[in-house]
Protein backbone atom coordinates (compact mmCIF):
# COMPACT_ATOMS: atom_id res chain seq x y z
CA UNK A 1 0.00 0.00 0.00
CA UNK A 2 2.46 2.40 0.89
CA UNK A 3 4.84 1.55 -2.33
CA UNK A 4 1.25 2.05 -4.23
CA UNK A 5 1.22 5.78 -2.60
CA UNK A 6 4.56 6.54 -2.99
CA UNK A 7 4.05 5.52 -6.74
CA UNK A 8 0.55 7.64 -6.79
CA UNK A 9 2.55 11.23 -5.38
CA UNK A 10 5.84 10.47 -7.86
CA UNK A 11 3.37 10.98 -10.39
CA UNK A 12 1.60 13.78 -9.23
CA UNK A 13 4.61 15.25 -8.48
CA UNK A 14 6.04 14.65 -12.06
CA UNK A 15 3.26 15.69 -13.97
CA UNK A 16 2.66 18.86 -12.02
CA UNK A 17 7.03 19.52 -12.95
CA UNK A 18 6.33 18.89 -16.31
CA UNK A 19 3.48 20.65 -16.86
CA UNK A 20 4.76 23.90 -14.92
CA UNK A 21 8.15 23.29 -17.84
CA UNK A 22 5.47 23.65 -20.86
CA UNK A 23 2.76 26.56 -19.43
CA UNK A 24 1.57 27.17 -23.36
CA UNK A 25 0.54 30.78 -22.08
CA UNK A 26 4.54 31.23 -20.79
CA UNK A 27 5.81 30.18 -24.16
CA UNK A 28 3.35 31.91 -25.67
CA UNK A 29 4.57 35.42 -24.08
CA UNK A 30 7.93 34.65 -25.04
CA UNK A 31 7.08 34.13 -28.42
CA UNK A 32 5.14 37.32 -28.67
CA UNK A 33 8.04 38.96 -26.92
CA UNK A 34 10.66 37.37 -29.57
CA UNK A 35 8.70 38.20 -32.40
CA UNK A 36 8.51 42.58 -31.35
CA UNK A 37 11.94 42.05 -32.38
CA UNK A 38 11.10 41.76 -35.91
CA UNK A 39 8.78 45.20 -36.01
CA UNK A 40 11.04 48.57 -36.83
CA UNK A 41 10.41 50.87 -33.82
CA UNK A 42 11.73 54.04 -33.39
CA UNK A 43 12.48 54.40 -29.63
CA UNK A 44 9.72 57.61 -28.56
CA UNK A 45 9.04 58.88 -25.38
CA UNK A 46 6.27 60.75 -26.18
CA UNK A 47 2.99 61.48 -24.69
CA UNK A 48 0.48 59.78 -26.80
CA UNK A 49 -3.29 59.71 -26.32
CA UNK A 50 -4.49 56.08 -26.64
CA UNK A 51 -7.55 54.35 -26.82
CA UNK A 52 -8.72 52.28 -23.36
CA UNK A 53 -8.59 49.83 -23.27
CA UNK A 54 -6.07 48.19 -25.55
CA UNK A 55 -4.82 51.27 -26.48
CA UNK A 56 -1.28 51.01 -27.91
CA UNK A 57 1.15 53.81 -29.10
CA UNK A 58 1.68 53.72 -32.89
CA UNK A 59 3.53 50.60 -33.59
CA UNK A 60 6.47 51.71 -34.99
CA UNK A 61 7.27 53.64 -31.67
CA UNK A 62 7.58 53.05 -28.07
CA UNK A 63 9.58 52.67 -25.23
CA UNK A 64 10.54 49.96 -23.31
CA UNK A 65 7.85 49.61 -21.68
CA UNK A 66 6.03 49.04 -24.43
CA UNK A 67 8.07 45.81 -24.94
CA UNK A 68 6.46 44.29 -22.00
CA UNK A 69 3.04 45.68 -22.55
CA UNK A 70 3.10 44.35 -26.29
CA UNK A 71 4.32 40.83 -25.18
CA UNK A 72 1.08 40.52 -22.62
CA UNK A 73 -1.19 41.26 -24.93
CA UNK A 74 -0.18 38.50 -27.44
CA UNK A 75 -1.63 36.27 -23.96
CA UNK A 76 -4.53 38.72 -23.80
CA UNK A 77 -3.26 40.44 -20.96
CA UNK A 78 -3.96 44.27 -21.25
CA UNK A 79 -1.34 45.86 -18.61
CA UNK A 80 -3.08 49.42 -19.46
CA UNK A 81 -6.25 48.20 -17.91
CA UNK A 82 -4.71 46.03 -15.32
CA UNK A 83 -2.22 49.09 -14.16
CA UNK A 84 -5.18 51.50 -14.61
CA UNK A 85 -7.59 49.81 -12.25
CA UNK A 86 -5.68 48.94 -10.13
CA UNK A 87 -4.26 52.76 -9.79
CA UNK A 88 -8.13 53.73 -9.51
CA UNK A 89 -8.20 51.79 -6.40
CA UNK A 90 -5.07 52.28 -5.09
CA UNK A 91 -3.57 55.60 -6.52
CA UNK A 92 -1.76 56.02 -3.19
CA UNK A 93 0.20 52.69 -3.24
CA UNK A 94 2.07 53.84 -6.74
CA UNK A 95 4.83 56.44 -6.70
CA UNK A 96 4.59 59.55 -6.89
CA UNK A 97 7.08 60.51 -9.22
CA UNK A 98 5.44 62.88 -11.97
CA UNK A 99 3.29 65.26 -9.68
CA UNK A 100 -0.19 63.60 -11.12
CA UNK A 101 -3.41 63.76 -8.84
CA UNK A 102 -5.01 60.96 -10.67
CA UNK A 103 -4.66 57.90 -12.59
CA UNK A 104 -4.09 58.54 -16.42
CA UNK A 105 -4.91 55.71 -18.37
CA UNK A 106 -2.41 57.27 -21.64
CA UNK A 107 0.90 56.65 -19.63
CA UNK A 108 0.53 55.29 -16.05
CA UNK A 109 1.36 51.68 -17.38
CA UNK A 110 3.98 52.85 -19.81
CA UNK A 111 6.36 53.85 -17.07
CA UNK A 112 8.78 51.53 -14.92
CA UNK A 113 8.15 52.53 -11.51
CA UNK A 114 4.31 51.51 -11.73
CA UNK A 115 4.74 48.51 -13.94
CA UNK A 116 7.01 47.48 -10.40
CA UNK A 117 4.21 48.70 -8.34
CA UNK A 118 1.95 46.74 -10.09
CA UNK A 119 3.92 43.45 -10.21
CA UNK A 120 5.24 43.79 -6.83
CA UNK A 121 1.48 44.15 -5.70
CA UNK A 122 0.07 41.39 -7.21
CA UNK A 123 2.68 39.06 -6.10
CA UNK A 124 4.84 38.80 -8.64
CA UNK A 125 8.26 39.46 -7.05
CA UNK A 126 10.78 36.89 -7.63
CA UNK A 127 14.14 36.94 -5.74
CA UNK A 128 17.03 39.19 -7.76
CA UNK A 129 20.17 37.14 -7.66
CA UNK A 130 23.45 36.98 -9.33
CA UNK A 131 22.83 33.04 -10.85
CA UNK A 132 21.79 33.51 -14.42
CA UNK A 133 19.63 30.46 -14.63
CA UNK A 134 16.98 32.06 -11.91
CA UNK A 135 15.88 34.12 -14.81
CA UNK A 136 13.69 32.06 -17.17
CA UNK A 137 11.79 32.90 -20.11
CA UNK A 138 8.89 34.79 -19.57
CA UNK A 139 10.21 36.72 -16.18
CA UNK A 140 10.34 40.26 -16.36
CA UNK A 141 12.86 42.08 -15.45
CA UNK A 142 14.00 45.57 -14.42
CA UNK A 143 17.16 47.50 -13.85
CA UNK A 144 18.32 50.98 -12.82
CA UNK A 145 20.48 52.47 -15.13
CA UNK A 146 21.93 54.96 -12.83
CA UNK A 147 20.06 57.77 -10.76
CA UNK A 148 16.55 57.83 -11.15
CA UNK A 149 16.99 56.24 -14.59
CA UNK A 150 14.90 52.99 -14.88
CA UNK A 151 14.38 50.55 -17.37
CA UNK A 152 12.83 47.08 -17.99
CA UNK A 153 13.09 43.53 -20.42
CA UNK A 154 11.85 40.28 -20.61
CA UNK A 155 13.64 37.21 -20.90
CA UNK A 156 13.73 35.41 -24.02
CA UNK A 157 13.84 31.47 -25.16
CA UNK A 158 17.04 32.34 -26.85
CA UNK A 159 20.73 31.85 -24.77
CA UNK A 160 23.60 33.44 -25.36
CA UNK A 161 26.62 31.97 -27.60
CA UNK A 162 28.17 30.42 -24.56
CA UNK A 163 24.57 28.99 -23.02
CA UNK A 164 24.56 30.39 -19.76
CA UNK A 165 21.83 32.72 -19.66
CA UNK A 166 19.04 33.73 -21.90
CA UNK A 167 18.91 36.96 -24.25
CA UNK A 168 16.49 39.17 -23.13
CA UNK A 169 14.00 41.46 -25.20
CA UNK A 170 14.14 44.80 -24.48
CA UNK A 171 13.91 48.78 -26.07
CA UNK A 172 16.88 51.27 -24.68
CA UNK A 173 17.15 53.33 -27.79
CA UNK A 174 17.88 50.97 -30.86
CA UNK A 175 14.39 49.72 -30.92
CA UNK A 176 12.79 46.56 -30.01
CA UNK A 177 16.04 44.29 -29.66
CA UNK A 178 17.75 40.54 -28.45
CA UNK A 179 20.38 41.12 -26.34
CA UNK A 180 22.47 39.78 -24.02
CA UNK A 181 22.01 42.05 -21.14
CA UNK A 182 21.13 40.45 -18.03
CA UNK A 183 23.79 41.70 -15.74
CA UNK A 184 24.51 45.21 -18.20
CA UNK A 185 22.70 47.05 -15.42
CA UNK A 186 22.04 47.19 -11.62
CA UNK A 187 18.61 44.79 -11.39
CA UNK A 188 15.98 46.62 -8.98
CA UNK A 189 13.15 44.00 -9.95
CA UNK A 190 12.38 40.05 -10.84
CA UNK A 191 8.79 39.51 -11.43
CA UNK A 192 6.52 36.40 -12.93
CA UNK A 193 3.49 37.63 -14.20
CA UNK A 194 0.87 35.71 -13.67
CA UNK A 195 2.42 33.72 -10.88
Amino acid sequence: MRFKLFCLGFLVFSFSVCTSQTDPSKEKLVQGAVALTNSQVTYDPSYFSIAYPNGDVPSDKGVCTDVIIRAYRTVNIDLQQLVHEDMIENFSAYPNIWGLTRPDSNIDHRRVPNLMTFFSRHEANLPITNNPSDYQPGDVVAWNLGGSVTHIGIVSNKKTADKKRYLLVHNIGAGQVLEDCLFSYKIIGHYRYPN
